[in-house]
């Protein structure tokens, strides 16, 4: 366990990083990269790179090696063995929270070695997928509106583990399952109803947007008549709901690998965000070639030419892609200690938070508008979650079992954005 007088640090970190992670994704997002001097806006186009911001993800999430370096070497020239550890001492893990293995029955483990690493390519397969759908969702959205949407991640990952990890929910948690599914409804109300006048990215063809959603390489691209801007909203949400689902899938699989292996929580970070990053540039270069290089794809999310130009190019760019992965190598660092030093449930508290500190920013930089309704999703989003974490009580008694539930997930799924 951490010291307790370091329990607030950790926990402002964790919520300080989260927020700037999505708020600095929100803000390249805005960045004018062609036609800037144009006298009208809708001729103005944007930072529209989703692949090159899960790119990022990865990056952010490799930063973790260099913690875990930092700890070999003070525990390799110091004389007191404070950092990073082989998994069998035990004072140490317990000095270090964030570095002891994940999952429960540890002696029933191997340590994950070898060849045996390679597994941690397939959640980090579904990262790449899920990440670059958000991304592109984010484009159309609100950053609160995509932060709430997120929120349908509870009801996939509820679902997968009731029927691939014959996990059990009581009544109660699908009644909470059903209440978060309906507040991200109303959220995607809400802002089809009053969309954000920032979030208007260049109009794509829907045959676009289905190659990206499976990410297939095809040449079957082509221009479409412009989407209407509530239309585009829907897009947006559905789209960021629909990555929730291989989001889910990441944490199930990575669930199910800790049960058969043990790992410390760093280096599954370290491990995903190496695999993730080195497929996702081979996808983009071939994508690159078989996509981006035609005159369709030009200026297109595969276009690696205009996207390696645009981050050089422009500085605001430049600077926020490097604060995004300090950003996010932070959020992983302070979440697994927050995890490790409180609880999981505390952690989703937290992360609730979050949410609410993305609309405010949002909301004082202008980059949104107020939504009565949105107020409503969210309230609901919160409950939700709050039931089935068991922050709060059911209000129907009958629905509530006496025994405490089992949690969704033997240990909190690692966080990566």
């Amino acid at each position: 366990m951490a010291p307790r007088i370091m329990i607030p640090v950790l926990v402002t970190m964790m919520l300080l990083t989260g927020v700037c992670n999505t708020l600095l994704t929100k803000y390249q997002d805005l960045q004018c990269v062609r036609n800037c001097n144009a006298t009208d806006p809708k001729q103005r186009h944007t930072f529209e790179q989703p692949v090159v911001q899960t790119a990022q993800m990865f990056i952010g999430e490799m930063g973790c090696w260099l913690v875990v370096a930092g700890f070999a070497i003070v525990n390799r020239f110091t004389s007191r063995s404070r950092g990073y550890s082989p998994i069998a001492s035990e004072g140490l893990q317990e000095q270090n929270p964030i570095l002891k293995p994940l999952g429960v029955k540890e002696e029933e483990r191997v340590p994950m070695r070898g060849s045996k690493v390679l597994l941690l390519a397939l959640p980090s397969c579904c990262d790449i997928t899920g990440t670059t759908l958000m991304n592109v969702g984010l484009l159309y959205v609100a950053a609160s509106i995509y932060q709430m949407t997120r929120g349908a991640l509870v009801l996939f990952v509820g679902v997968f583990s009731v029927i691939f990890l014959r996990r059990r929910l009581f009544a109660y948690q699908w009644s909470a399952l059903v209440i978060v599914v309906l507040g991200v409804g109303i959220v995607g109300l809400a802002g089809a109803i009053a969309p954000n006048p920032q979030a208007k990215p260049e109009p794509r063809s829907m045959v676009e947007t289905a190659v990206l959603l499976a990410r297939a390489a095809t040449d079957q691209v082509k221009a479409t008549t412009q989407t209407p801007e509530a239309l585009q909203t829907v897009i947006g949400v559905l789209m960021i709901a629909g990555a929730q689902i291989f989001t889910a899938t990441q944490f199930v699989l990575e669930e199910w690998l800790l049960e058969k292996y043990a790992i410390e929580p760093l280096k599954v970070v370290g491990w995903e965000g190496l695999f993730g990053f080195v497929l996702t540039m081979l996808g983009f270069a071939v994508l690159h070639f078989t996509i981006g290089s035609t005159e369709h794809g030009k200026y297109g999310y595969f276009d690696a030419v205009e996207a390696w130009r645009q981050v050089t190019h422009y500085k605001a760019i430049a600077v926020s892609s490097v604060l995004i992965m300090i950003s996010i190598g932070g959020f992983n660092f302070f979440g697994l200690s927050v995890t490790r030093s409180i609880s999981a449930t505390s952690r989703s508290t937290i992360d609730t938070c979050r949410t609410l500190f993305i609309w405010i920013v949002s909301l004082a930089l202008h980059w949104e508008t107020f939504k009565w309704l949105q107020i409503v999703g969210f309230v609901l989003l919160v409950y939700g979650t709050f039931l089935f974490n068991d922050i709060v009580g059911h209000p129907f008694r009958t629905c509530v079992r006496r025994q405490r539930a089992a949690p969704l997930l033997a240990e909190n799924p690692i966080e990566h954005m």
